[in-house]
């Protein structure tokens, strides 16, 4: 028995945040105008605008485990690296991410 693959689609953080900022911070609207303007809003786009608007270490810490990247958001990390000419650590220190992430990602891209 095959099953049929379901197509999920990602969120719609636009709305998301669009919602969250009129109801909880009407004031911070229009600081936050640039980034909810763009197209598509990239996996670091959102992981910035949620740091901006809560601003907490704590939240930011309980929900690093529940983070996905997609392929451009990786690219972008590890162009990051190589810019800045980092190793594994200090990216995973800059990006709070796993050491062993990062090794993964080099892998399956052959970076």
């Amino acid at each position: 028995m095959d099953r049929k693959k379901q197509k999920i689609t990602p969120p719609f953080y636009k709305k998301i945040y669009s919602d969250i900022l009129a109801k909880k911070f009407p004031d911070k609207i229009n600081e936050y105008e640039t980034i909810l303007s763009k197209d598509y809003l990239s996996v670091l786009d959102i992981i910035q605008l949620n740091q901006r608007i809560f601003g907490s270490e704590e939240i930011f810490t309980e929900n690093q485990r529940l983070r996905s990247y997609d392929d451009p958001s990786i690219f972008k990390i590890l162009e990051y690296q190589r810019k800045y000419k980092l190793n594994n650590t200090q990216l995973s220190n800059h990006f709070k991410l796993s050491r062993n992430t990062i090794a993964k990602w080099k892998r399956r891209f052959k970076v």
